[in-house]
């Protein structure tokens, strides 16, 4: 893979006599950089604006850049609503529990240079006839799941068989669409890596949770070898107090408060439980799956945090200009880039396809897609300011408009194989 920060197109063969030492200088000090490997120049991802698109071509060939463009007025509305898909969890049921616009559900992603195609819910369950589809990570990646359940509501409604395969129904959920053969599974995972300690599975909002970066959480890796495709994503739960440990020691913590304890950045903590996840998909005897790795999606919490009166009221879109991506958002995004770089290196050796769903800056323009107060909590049944998971419907399910935009790629390919 070719990543250059400065490319050059052409160069004139000879210089003007009156262009100045200087001029000629800066010219050859530039092309001496542009020389420079990349694993020289990348001591930090902040560095650099987030590309979009992905700064280094993907395994397959994209003539369509899907990640480049702005979100456009679409009147047309939503695939679904409410009343027309029942298995929408109060969590992010927004018009249920009363809000009041709906502008929200009438944007479209559209690409610069070509069309995202709509989504169709009889060719997404046509590619994946006979096969099965996971999602790891956290209740976002789940979101996002809960979302495609009722793009495909349109075609079919699929049988709930969580209860078969795990007692927490909640957290690991699987559908089957038998018509189509199709399994749907969500893995709670929300860490990727082994965790444990202050009640993981209670959502504990300040306890010290303890996780293990070199050891992949057993909750998915026991099963995944089974999935035709797995959609890895996690973020949030990274900004929480934890402690480190590495080869069965303690390395450090965050935001943990312990003065005996050494200060350990939560961006190194994300890189590795990505490069374990990923390593560890790469070292299953029996997966041959395609993965896709689903990029950092930010909060929108205004007027304070979360848990300080944080909100997010917005109506609308932001504009390309109106509200950058923070730096340590963007710092995410890069860390886990650099892992799946990493993967996709390797898995080409083995026959392994990891793919780039580049979405943390096109969702970052959509504040006004959250419950903010308009959902009820899974855990306490009242209502939250969420600013971190999707109303459904509404921008969540461009998501899926990627994802089936790359299993039709992957399946043009084979047809032309």
């Amino acid at each position: 893979m070719n990543f250059q920060l400065i490319q050059f197109f052409t160069m004139e063969k000879t210089l003007d006599k009156t262009v100045s030492i200087k001029a000629f200088l800066l010219t050859l000090s530039l092309i001496f950089v542009s020389s420079i490997p990349l694993s020289l120049l990348k001591t930090s991802p902040s560095r650099f604006s987030l590309p979009l698109p992905f700064p280094f071509p993907s395994s397959s060939e994209k003539k369509c850049d899907v990640f480049t463009g702005k979100w456009v007025p679409y009147p047309q509305g939503p695939y679904y609503s409410n009343e027309t898909c029942r298995l929408i969890v109060d969590q992010q049921n927004c018009i249920k529990f009363g809000r009041p616009d709906t502008e929200f559900m009438k944007w479209r992603w559209k690409p610069h240079d070509c069309e995202l195609p709509l989504f169709d819910a009889a060719q997404f369950l046509e590619i994946v006839r006979g096969k099965s589809m996971a999602f790891v990570g956290d209740s976002v990646g789940r979101n996002q799941m809960e979302s495609l359940v009722c793009l495909l509501a349109h075609e079919a409604y699929p049988l709930d068989i969580s209860r078969n395969s795990s007692a927490d129904v909640n957290y690991f959920k699987r559908w089957f669409y038998a018509d189509y053969n199709f399994t749907l599974a969500a893995f709670w995972s929300p860490f990727l890596v082994k965790s444990g300690g202050a009640h993981i599975n209670g959502h504990s909002i300040n306890g010290l949770i303890s996780l293990y970066l070199d050891e992949p959480d057993e909750a998915w890796t026991n099963e995944i070898e089974k999935f035709d495709y797995v959609i890895v994503s996690v973020g949030q739960w990274f900004f929480r107090p934890l402690l480190f440990y590495e080869a069965g020691r303690l390395l450090g913590c965050h935001i943990c408060n312990q003065n005996n304890i050494t200060s350990v950045s939560k961006y190194y903590a994300y890189k590795m439980a990505f490069r374990t996840a990923f390593r560890t998909l790469l070292s299953l005897k029996n997966y041959t799956g395609m993965t896709f790795l689903r990029t950092f999606l930010a909060s929108h919490f205004e007027n304070g945090d979360w848990d300080k009166g944080g909100n997010c009221p917005r109506t609308k879109p932001f504009t390309s200009n109106e509200m950058k991506l923070q730096e340590f958002n963007k710092e995410f995004y890069w860390v886990q880039v650099e892992e799946l770089r990493e993967a996709e290196e390797k898995g080409k050796k083995i026959g392994l396809t990891f793919e780039l769903m580049n979405t943390t800056e096109i969702m970052w323009m959509r504040p006004d897609g959250h419950p903010n107060g308009y959902g009820h909590s899974m855990i306490k049944n009242a209502s939250v300011y969420d600013c971190v998971h999707w109303c459904l419907p509404g921008p969540i399910d461009t998501l899926n408009e990627f994802l089936l935009y790359f299993l039709q790629l992957k399946a043009k390919l084979m047809r032309n194989a």
